[in-house]
């Protein structure tokens, strides 16, 4: 009865230890995780990265009878809040769409994935110093403001190609379903986005600052609406088809 328990635990560890080493060749060796930890917090970074561009809206001065015209007053404020608060809505909406298709987390990955964490935690303060600087009426001020917002909006989508470029460089990362060049296409996806950026940026630092604050507005609504890659939109085009009669 013992020699046959003690047979059995034997062939059970051989068995792990097998499994053990058929994963680390599949992996190159290196050390990896299941993405429950990164995705928890992530999440809990971009709650609070979310959380704190509300603490830029703050009452005005009162005055008797002008408060209207003072809340009115105040719209920079409130168009550089949605503009930040729709790229990090974008940003959590782009993450839970490429988690669903990683299986396990590598330290590089780890590594790229603290780095978009990063570039969207510096959103709350080009968002205050934009309200701040339109709300003051100093043309200067005021394209710097926009100029430096460019910068880290282009810097977030630069993380987000090399989160991409790890994912496309080793897809044994991936869930068995998912195309290999899918991430391919997301590169280039984040690329183009940190080239629209710069190009905003531009805009407002060479013409007018509140024209920049516009176009940071819509461009988080393309992104959101590609979310899961370019393919998205022939997915909505199709819908879009009258039935064939």
């Amino acid at each position: 009865m013992t020699t046959t328990l003690m047979v059995s635990v034997k062939g059970e560890q051989a068995q792990k230890g097998e499994e053990t080493l058929v994963t680390r060749r599949r992996y190159g060796g290196v050390p990896r995780s299941d993405t429950g930890r990164a995705e928890a917090f992530s999440d809990g970074v971009l709650a609070i990265v979310i959380t704190l561009l509300v603490l830029h809206l703050k009452p005005p001065p009162i005055e008797a009878g002008r408060l209207l015209g003072q809340l009115l007053n105040q719209w920079p404020t409130y168009l550089a809040y949605v503009a930040s608060y729709l790229y990090i809505a974008v940003v959590w909406l782009n993450h839970k769409a490429a988690f669903q298709r990683i299986k396990v987390m590598t330290r590089g990955l780890h590594w790229a994935n603290l780095g978009v964490l990063f570039s969207t935690a510096l959103l709350p303060w080009p968002t205050a110093l934009v309200s701040e600087a339109i709300a003051e009426a100093n043309p200067p001020d005021d394209r710097v403001a926009v100029g430096l917002y460019a910068i880290i909006g282009a810097t977030l989508w630069v993380s987000w190609m090399i989160f991409f470029h790890v994912l496309f460089r080793h897809p044994e990362l991936l869930e068995d379903s998912v195309d290999e060049t899918f991430f391919h296409g997301e590169r280039l996806r984040a690329f183009v986005g940190a080239l629209l950026y710069a190009a905003a940026g531009l805009v407002g630092v060479l013409t007018i600052p509140a024209l920049a604050l516009a176009i940071f507005v819509l461009l988080p609504l393309f992104y959101g609406i590609t979310s899961h890659g370019y393919a998205q939109l022939k997915v909505l085009g199709r819908r879009r088809l009258p039935p064939k009669r």
